[in-house]
């Protein structure tokens, strides 16, 4: 293993341990409100929280952003949030929004109409990719990815039934820093918008309310995680992405 790879293997058992300090209440299927199968031309969105954090938690940038989202009261649009240790709930509700003749199957033309936009934080960028990876294997496109200071292993390469992805991301702090670039397996089929980073050294981020474990050793990704410039760039390519024909 290269010494590289070993670094990031240490940020992100290190990221995991520190994670430990908020317990997720644990997220089923029933959770999920989005009505199945939707319509041809809707989008769903889903959300990944990064480390512990429940699937409702609406402090955290990812759960700040699907409130807001919903708030637009958006045509055709359905946000749901994914805890990140969740991805198989969230497959199965990708395959029942997508099979409207309720076959249990996804034939050519329903898996080809899906418009599923995917942003996640923390671990929770890492399941963006891994995700995305899921729905591949199911031979369905993704429109749009998004990563947020991404912590995991192989986060890096985005696979080729992404049409496009952007990474934000910090390299400030001393033990957690969150995915540097990203690239695409097939740069062909999938357009990277951007490795966009943000430099917190001399940036005063309010960090009130946060529990010591959400601060220790990976104060920069926490102030990423409340940075309002970070979740305007985020829903800035979001609502791009809905709109794009």
């Amino acid at each position: 293993m290269r010494r590289m790879t070993l670094h990031r293997l240490a940020f992100v058992v290190l990221a995991g341990l520190l994670a430990g300090g908020c317990a997720s209440r644990g997220q089923r299927y029933v959770h999920f409100s989005t009505p199945t199968p939707v319509a041809d031309d809707d989008t769903l969105i889903l959300g990944f929280l990064g480390g512990r954090d429940a699937w409702d938690d609406r402090e955290v940038g990812v759960g700040r952003l699907a409130a807001k989202l919903r708030g637009l009261n958006l045509a055709g649009v359905h946000i749901e949030t994914v805890e990140n240790r969740r991805r198989g709930i969230a497959v199965e509700l990708v395959r029942n929004s997508l099979d409207r003749n309720r076959d249990g199957m996804l034939d050519t033309a329903e898996r080809a109409s899906a418009r599923l936009i995917v942003y996640g934080q923390s671990f929770g960028g890492a399941a963006v990719v891994k995700f995305a990876r899921q729905l591949d294997a199911l031979g369905v496109p993704v429109r749009l990815t998004v990563q947020v200071d991404s912590i995991g292993i192989g986060d890096e390469e985005i696979p080729p039934n992404v049409r496009a992805a952007a990474n934000l991301h910090q390299q400030n702090g001393m033990l957690i820093r969150g995915e540097a670039r990203i690239r695409a397996a097939d740069p062909d089929r999938t357009r990277i918008v951007g490795n966009f980073e943000f430099d917190y050294e001399n940036r005063d981020i309010d960090l009130s309310g946060l529990g010591w474990f959400k601060t220790i050793g990976r104060v920069a990704h926490a102030k990423m995680d409340r940075d309002p410039e970070v979740w305007a760039r985020v829903e800035a390519l979001v609502l791009d992405a809905v709109r794009a024909d």
